[in-house]
């Protein structure tokens, strides 16, 4: 299987998926418990939620499941949040501290080693490649990094999570006058609410791409699935209504980071 599905576009806006993949090898699949093969941590239907809403913009999707190997997770296994309960580059546990493997069957440092060379590293070489090629083409680039979560989950996070969670690194990653941009639209969008650089300040593809003294912006928004989902539980059915309202204010956010950009690009 290929791990990774690239669209290019001519905007300056790259769309990172990392997580909408479903894919798990037969071996591998094999190897995971009942709890595991329900794949339960995906982002779901991310993908589907932000088509269409920015002409011309790039798209990067890893097509293999985070129970694989995690696309947005340190190569070298450090952890994002040191302290805090949270899921490594090869989960051992769901998002609830449930098992995933089959006993006996969690990832070898050779499993490790495997699955970087065929799925992470891919999926990173073709990211970094439309990044020096969006750059070039327009003197700067933003990675918008698109993630959803449940909004309940005590296991990594108190009480229940806003549903626009911005990540800049603590800004770091992105200039302010994208990070500020993004934050209008999201605190003023009526029925959600929003916070920057709170329980998730941008995983390793946020704080590993991000230069902005480069021009290179990146930038995390974790939503919760509450806002577009049916219920946060199987079958994770795509709610139609709640995601209609949603995408009016995805849509604003990812056309004033273009207009921003492109302000930006200009000075």
């Amino acid at each position: 299987m290929n791990a990774v599905d690239v669209k290019q576009g001519s905007s300056p806006i790259i769309l990172g998926f990392p997580h909408t993949g479903t894919d798990v090898p037969a071996d591998i699949h094999a190897r995971l418990n009942d709890n595991g093969r329900m794949l339960a941590d995906t982002d779901w239907h991310i993908d589907k939620l932000y088509d269409g809403l920015l002409p011309e913009v790039t798209t990067v999707h890893a097509t293999f499941h985070r129970y694989v190997i995690d696309a947005n997770r340190d190569p070298t296994g450090v952890s994002l949040y040191p302290g805090q309960n949270t899921t490594g580059l090869i989960p051992d546990t769901d998002f609830d501290g449930k098992p995933i493997w089959r006993d006996g069957e969690k990832p070898t440092a050779a499993d490790i080693e495997y699955r970087l060379k065929q799925f992470h590293s891919p999926y990173h070489v073709a990211l970094a490649k439309e990044i020096e090629r969006v750059h070039e083409a327009h003197g700067l680039v933003v990675l918008y990094d698109c993630h959803s979560i449940r909004s309940h989950i005590p296991f990594l996070f108190q009480g229940k999570l806003p549903d626009f969670n911005i990540g800049t690194n603590e800004g770091n990653s992105c200039s302010p006058e994208i990070a500020s941009a993004v934050g209008r639209i999201a605190f003023a969008a009526r029925g959600y609410d929003a916070v920057i650089n709170g329980r998730f300040k941008g995983g390793w593809t946020t704080r590993h791409y991000g230069q902005p003294q480069l021009g290179i912006h990146a930038i995390q928004m974790e939503l919760t699935q509450s806002s577009y989902l049916t219920k946060e539980a199987p079958p994770f059915a795509y709610d139609e209504a709640k995601a209609e309202r949603l995408r009016k204010h995805l849509k604003d956010i990812l056309e004033i980071i273009r207009q921003t950009a492109i302000k930006l690009g200009s000075k």
